[in-house]
């Protein structure tokens, strides 16, 4: 149903309300449908149904008879409905995925014989990496020292000096698609080609809003993010960049299921994934995903069926590390797929300036190619005074000289660097270098202005000598001047990999692989070569690893199951920085560390499982149970010890928001073994235990994650090898964390906040005059529903309605265009849940993410209801109020107190008569 309502007069709505309460996100934060909760595509659904010899009283149905019977029960129970696609894999997945006249009915369909599930479409948007920098020529300044530094950290260098390069396994990426014409990717598409073959589900138009246009040629020259992930896993050596991909052996098939933009939908992820394993792949990648902490997406579920059945499936753990922990991605979150991680390389490509005059060695400053001035310029300082704090942040003196032929030095501090730059452009300023003032050597933002950034102490010698008068000047070297910077990060989990575990306390991520600043292959006419950063590049990374397990040990089912626990348990665990004081890094941001591919493969310790979940303190597992296997030909002895990583305090104190960069505690859990030293003979499984208690002294409200490793060092002289297993979990209870935003803090008015003046507010649905909710979730919820109530209903909630901020749109029509709500079929469509009475639900959705603090559409939901029921008729005119809530984490769906509620203010439906929304159906 499409509203007849428009943005304009919302926007007006929410410029009235920050001019007068004041907000964090600005009032165009309100601009699209993206606001939906958890990215649902209103009123679309996935149906799964059980396998055929669950369906009852149709034993002997063919997959076709069980779509049948499903849309029969539909009719038969007047759900208007529309199929977009039929699914029909009997070990993985049976359903279909419907368009719904009324979403509501989905309480319905769940109810029928054979159904298994009713979950949401999620729409997924094309994935996007941190950076992206195409490849100019051998002399660019971007390209890495070392092409193969990523495989000589992760073993991988060694195995391919071993001839193990993934000969025989089969892979498919289900990504943008691939220019399978690259030379490099072995320059076309078939058999006896390294792309063997494909599906594009989608075609190049085909943004996430329109009608997919199929067809059997998955090339993509327009997008590169596939093809890029198809060099990282399959790149042939011997090229002119001297790159390879980690299992250039491999044969890939390239499922497309994005256009050249916009988005697709989780649908499109089933159907590629169920071809994919009816082809038989033997690993699955995707480098694609959205903010969600849950586990229960359809693409998730399947993704984690197929992992399940020896098949691996790795995924992206996610680029939103800025936004918190409890925030990673689907279907990343699969349970028993892998999640992966990012580790930025050690060093970044910068450019030096050299200085002439005085003796000093070479500036390096913040840009990754050379600033293009050929001239020598000497400098003027804007302050002689290197304490100074606003720095240019005022015009400049009238005395300043024509600032044309120099090269002006700023100090940093005080005011945007824009404001700095326009008062030196001012008196004609056009080469700038502003100094760090301590807060950090990085990116600056600099407008459209020729300047950058440089160390504290270069800029503090510069304006020294400047206020001396030394006769200096300084050039930029255009050729030569490129200087590979030591990343004060490098080598480390990179601060864009978003933040585990899932909010039903999965281990998320699971591993980590090099994702920072990959060279690797792009579209022929988009340049070749480019470098780029995300987990999108660490992902590939670790299909590849899987396909050289693959391909030493087997692709058996065994194989598969075991190969997430392997790899777990060789890892490289990782600081949280490159002080000797600093904690290890959480697992729930590395999972169980970088991975050590020649380890993984090479050695004869199997360690299982690889993970200890401990959940939170009400549901908290203290005794685990681990065993360590011997497949080698002698014995080998071991001690067993704790290592404990930093625990995240993951809210901000004395509020209910995530911190983006969550602090650590030094508090720890504790653990003891049931022995500390043992020796496996060769075939023996040895069986151990590990006691954990949760840690003492640690703020609970804070939300703590505790993690750390169960180390197993061999003590033989002949070896140093060491295994680990990660454990996670969180020093509290999941169901006493906030989980509806109750506060002013983000518009300027209390929340939830429908759309309705103080007092009784009539409804016309005339012209776009609807009502609607604004609301934003501290946490994710397992269950999300408004309900329309009884106007005298008898009901104590747990937000209060404010007594001086009821109305948001008060004096002002609340129109805005959207998708829409209904109410439910009939006039009495009403009935009780969890022992409240209501005339019927507005909206409910299942597992639905937290939002953010960020104003890129994951910060709040917005959602509007028009008053027409399924079967056409029209909700009665009167007075109702609509009831929020909201369900806990690990709360019981059954019980009245495990929710948020929230009652509206009386809102009064007076619709003409003989007139309906103008919604369509």
């Amino acid at each position: 149903m499409k509203a007849s309502l428009t943005w304009p007069a919302l926007l007006n709505i929410l410029l009235w309300i920050t001019s007068t309460l004041g907000s964090t996100f600005p009032p165009n934060s309100w601009n699209g449908t993206e606001h939906q909760p958890g990215n649902a595509i209103p009123n679309q659904f996935i149906v799964e149904v059980e396998n055929l010899n669950d369906i009852p009283s149709k034993r002997d149905f063919s997959s076709r008879d069980v779509h049948k019977n499903l849309y029969s029960h539909f009719r038969k129970r007047k759900i208007g409905f529309t199929v977009k696609k039929e699914f029909n894999n009997q070990q993985f997945f049976i359903g279909a995925s419907i368009t719904l006249d009324n979403p509501t009915d989905r309480k319905q369909i769940a109810a029928i014989p054979g159904v298994k599930a009713v979950r949401p479409v999620i729409s997924v948007s094309i994935p996007k990496p941190v950076k992206i920098h195409v490849v100019t020529g051998f002399d660019d300044p971007e390209l890495p020292p070392d092409t193969e530094s990523t495989h000589i950290l992760t073993g991988v260098d060694k195995l391919h000096a071993q001839n193990i390069i993934g000969t025989g396994v089969k892979i498919g990426v289900i990504d943008t698609g691939i220019d399978y014409t690259h030379p490099v990717l072995g320059g076309g598409i078939g058999p006896g080609h390294k792309i063997i073959g494909g599906f594009d589900f989608v075609g190049d138009n085909f943004t996430g809003s329109n009608t997919p246009v199929p067809d059997n040629d998955p090339l993509d020259q327009c997008n590169g993010h596939g093809t890029h992930v198809a060099g990282i896993i399959g790149a042939n050596p011997g090229n002119e960049f001297n790159i390879s991909g980690v299992a250039f052996g491999a044969s890939l098939t390239s499922y497309r299921v994005f256009g050249c933009t916009g988005s697709t939908t989780d649908d499109i992820l089933v159907e590629a994934l169920l071809r994919g394993v009816s082809e038989g792949q033997d690993i699955l990648t995707m480098s694609i995903g959205g903010c969600d902490g849950w586990t229960e997406s359809s693409a998730a579920v399947v993704s984690s069926r197929i992992s399940a059945s020896g098949k691996i499936v790795t995924i992206a753990a996610g680029n939103d590390g800025g936004k918190g922990s409890f925030f990673t991605s689907s279907p990343g979150n699969a349970i028993n797929s892998i999640s992966v991680a990012s580790t930025d390389n050690t060093v970044i490509p910068l450019q030096n300036l050299t200085v002439q005059g005085v003796q000093h060695d070479p500036i390096t400053y913040f840009s990754t190619f050379p600033f293009p001035e050929n001239r020598t310029l000497p400098i003027f300082a804007t302050s002689t005074d290197t304490t100074v704090v606003d720095d240019a942040c005022d015009p400049l003196p009238d005395n300043t000289p024509d600032l044309s032929n120099f090269l002006v030095i700023v100090k940093r501090g005080t005011c945007t660097f824009v404001q700095k730059l326009t008062n030196v452009a001012a008196k004609g300023g056009n080469v700038s270098i502003i100094y760090d003032n301590g807060t950090g050597f990085t990116a600056i933002d600099v407008g459209n202005f020729s300047a950058t950034l440089i160390q504290q102490q270069d800029g503090v010698f510069l304006v020294n000598e400047f206020a001396q008068g030394a006769n200096i000047t300084v050039t930029f070297p255009q050729v030569g001047g490129s200087f590979q910077f030591p990343d004060v990060s490098g080598g480390l989990i990179s601060s864009f990999t978003s933040v585990g575990p899932t909010n039903d306390m999965f281990f998320k991520p699971s591993i980590a692989a090099p994702g920072g600043n990959i060279l690797s292959t792009l579209p022929v006419p988009l340049g070749s070569f480019g470098v780029e950063s995300g987990t999108s590049m660490a992902t590939p990374f670790i299909a590849g690893v899987s396909a050289l397990i693959f391909g030493v040990k087997g692709n058996s089912a065994a194989v598969g199951l075991g190969a997430r626990d392997l790899i777990e348990t060789t890892a490289q665990m990782l600081a949280s920085d490159h002080t000797d004081s600093g904690p290890l890094q959480s697992a729930a941001l590395q999972g169980a560390g970088l991975v050590d591919a020649f380890t993984a493969i090479h050695t004869d310790i199997i360690v299982s499982p690889g993970e200890f979940l401990l959940n939170d303190t009400s549901n908290f597992k203290p005794l685990q149970t681990f065993t360590v296997k011997n497949t080698g030909t002698s014995n080998k002895s071991f001690k067993l010890s704790h290592v404990p990583a930093g625990t995240l305090l993951s809210l901000q104190p004395g509020t209910a928001l995530f911190a983006d960069s969550p602090p650590f505690s030094n508090a720890s859990a504790g653990v003891t073994f049931s022995d500390t030293t043992f020796t496996v003979r060769p075939g023996q499984i040895q069986e151990l235990t590990a006691h954990f208690s949760q840690p003492k002294g640690i703020d609970s409200s804070l939300l703590p994650i505790i993690s750390g490793f169960i180390q197993i060092t061999n003590t033989d002289n002949t070896t140093s090898e060491s295994f680990h297993i990660t454990y996670l979990g969180v020093a509290s209870a999941l169901k006493n964390v906030q989980v509806v935003d109750n506060t002013d803090t983000f518009f300027g008015v209390d929340l939830p906040a429908l759309g309705a003046p103080d007092g009784p507010s009539n409804f016309t649905f005339v012209n776009g005059d609807n009502p609607f909710l604004l609301s934003r979730l501290d946490f994710g919820t397992p269950e999300f529903r408004l309900d329309l109530v009884d106007p005298d209903i008898n009901i104590t909630t747990t937000i209060p309605r404010s007594a001086t901020k009821r109305s948001i749109l008060a004096n002002d029509k609340h129109v805005f265009e959207r998708e829409t709500f209904t109410f439910p079929e009939g006039s009495n469509g009403g009935g009780t849940f969890a022992q409240v009475k209501t005339l019927g639900p507005l909206f409910e959705l299942d597992f639905i993410p937290r939002n953010s603090d960020v104003d890129d559409g994951t910060g709040f939901n917005a959602m509007a209801f028009v008053n027409v029921f399924a079967n056409g008729t029209i909700v009665p005119n009167g007075t109702y109020r609509v009831l929020l809530r909201v369900l806990k984490v690990t709360g019981d769906p059954t019980n009245e107190d495990d929710f948020v509620s929230w009652l509206s203010d009386l809102i009064t439906f007076q619709a003409p008569a003989n007139t309906t929304n103008s919604s369509s159906r």
